[in-house]
């Protein structure tokens, strides 16, 4: 800006110079003519009256100076002139000056050089005796007088131009940095031309409707991010090139990264065929959807492109850990397949034994032997469903199960009178040792926990071995302890016996019956009274099992 009013002043400056010296030029010049006119009127009324009375020996008698004297008789004869002899001299007759002289007593006429240098001013006066004297004077012309000062002229030209251009310089500067000055923040604050006042209120009105926009953005951006960073699912943007435009926590923690550069390419984090194959599908336009596995995890990717006048302007994934329901869908068959193994044992005996007496192949005596064998079946059937369904209820996980106020020494009592005649039959010496100690839970379920816990515990045992169940109140828990002197857990095993159906070892379970669903049961209900479980087991030397129930809550 400051150029161009630098330019604009300087041209200004550049044109009135030239002007004003042609101006001057041509006043100088008529001015130049008026005066050699007024100077030629006056000396041709002194001379025509010097030759009224003394004739043509007054013009003789005149010394040669500028001024062209000539002296016409009436018909246009030359009868004397100052510069040239009047025997050369052509008839003067039809000049200008000398028809308007005889006309009217008094002529002029102006005639220029061929080269336009020079200018003749003749001026002519009639006599007394009707003759004619003529005045002529040569002078230069506006031409000849411009171009006798151009020297001069470019002198004052160049210093006129310098002043020009240091005033234009300084003007502009001076113009613009009230401009430059303006806080563009509050330009209504500016102290400046006030013919810029409309403009500047114009940028105050528009920098507020900026500033909203920035903060509505800046908000929805904010709401945005605390959205997507909460997450547990993973959401990445990508533009058309694949580059990520956002990543939010939980795609970070899916894909194992800690950051994700700015402008990082998509297929840097993940590497992985089907992870290329999806996101090149997306961005073709497609939608795809993918599982990998990585790190022992199982992973859903979705894919969507986005697109906007039919072309993929971006494409937004989504990942999801679907290994929790994997893992249930893999329990759930495995459960499906134990339980039909399991139920298919005793329904098979039973189905084969009933077989047999209906066929009569079994003696009058042997009867009793094989209805007691049915029995037992049936009783083993029937505690396995009911293992089946209190299970079921524990996976379900209900939150809205009533709890109440209980005293799981009350409980260890009870449990342990249901064990009596069971231990005595093993010759098991049964150690209670218990303290007041109360907690919120379910009834049923604690005493289902700490009797599969003492059953397994006389079941593995060693005859004449013992069980400890006791129960100890401390300032921030209640544990529970079932501890025996039995046959151990490997350690190689000790991880797994929680599981649905696991037994041991075949030489283990073949000896011991069981469902394989006891210690299942604890670990759901310690899971439903938010307690945990430890273990300390020793093959060949028994096998301490802790119950431990947080009383933060209570």
């Amino acid at each position: 800006m400051t150029k161009r009013i630098f330019r604009a002043i300087f041209n200004v400056s550049l044109l009135i110079l030239i002007a004003s010296t042609f101006i001057l030029v041509a006043f100088v010049g008529d001015y130049n003519s008026n005066q050699t006119k007024e100077a030629m009127h006056a000396d041709a009324v002194y001379i025509a009256k010097a030759m009224e009375t003394e004739g043509i020996s007054y013009l003789e008698q005149l010394p040669k100076q500028n001024q062209r004297i000539t002296w016409i008789d009436t018909d246009g004869t030359v009868l004397y002139d100052s510069y040239v002899d009047v025997s050369q001299m052509e008839n003067h007759g039809e000049r200008e000056e000398v028809v308007e002289a005889l006309n009217t007593g008094r002529g002029e006429s102006t005639r220029h050089s061929t080269t336009l240098a020079e200018k003749t001013e003749n001026y002519a006066i009639k006599l007394s005796d009707g003759t004619i004297l003529r005045l002529s004077v040569t002078s230069l012309s506006a031409l000849s007088i411009f171009l006798s000062m151009t020297q001069l002229l470019a002198l004052v030209l160049v210093i006129a131009l310098i002043l020009a251009g240091f005033l234009a310089s300084k003007t502009s500067k001076s113009i613009v940095k009230p401009l430059e000055n303006v806080d563009l923040e509050h330009p209504e604050q500016a102290e400046i031309y006030d013919e810029m006042a409309p403009f500047l209120r114009r940028i105050a009105v528009q920098n507020k409707l900026i500033n909203k926009q920035m903060q509505d953005r800046q908000r929805r951006q904010r709401e945005f991010e605390t959205i997507t960073e909460n997450m547990q699912e993973g959401l990445l943007v990508l533009d058309a090139r694949g580059e990520v435009l956002s990543c939010n926590k939980g795609a970070r923690r899916l894909l194992g990264v800690d950051r994700v550069p700015e402008k990082e390419n998509v297929f840097a984090l993940n590497r992985t065929e089907g992870f290329r194959r999806c996101i090149t599908a997306a961005l073709a336009g497609s939608h795809e959807e993918v599982t990998m596995e990585s790190d022992g995890r199982s992973y859903q990717l979705l894919a969507n492109p986005v697109t906007e006048d039919s072309l993929v302007a971006g494409v937004v994934l989504l990942l999801f850990d679907n290994t929790e329901k994997a893992d249930r869908e893999k329990l759930r068959r495995e459960f499906t397949a134990n339980v039909s193994h399991e139920l298919k044992t005793p329904l098979t005996s039973i189905s084969g034994f009933a077989e047999i007496m209906k066929n009569g192949m079994v003696k009058a005596e042997d009867v009793p032997r094989f209805a007691n064998n049915i029995y037992e079946e049936a009783q083993r059937l029937i505690s396995m469903v009911q293992d089946i369904i209190q299970l079921s209820r524990l996976d379900e996980a209900q939150e809205n199960v009533e709890k109440t106020d209980v005293d799981v020494a009350l409980i260890a009592e009870t449990v342990a009178k249901r064990l009596e005649t069971q231990a005595a039959q093993k010759k098991i010496k049964f150690h209670l040792e218990t303290e007041t100690a109360v907690l919120s839970g379910v009834p049923h379920v604690l005493e289902e926990m700490i009797y599969n816990l003492c059953d397994n515990a006389i079941r593995y045992n060693k005859d004449n071995g013992s069980v400890t169940l006791k129960v100890e109140k401390h300032p921030d828990d209640i544990t529970v302890t079932v501890a025996d002197t039995g046959i151990g857990i490997p350690y190689g095993e000790q991880e797994r016996v929680f599981e649905r159906f696991y037994r041991v070892s075949r030489s283990r379970s073949k000896d011991v019956d069981g469902t394989g669903l006891g210690l299942s049961i604890v670990k759901h209900g310690a899971m439903l009274h938010n307690a945990t479980i430890s273990m300390d087991s020793e093959p060949g030397k028994g096998t301490e099992i802790r119950l431990i129930f947080s009383l933060a809550e209570k």
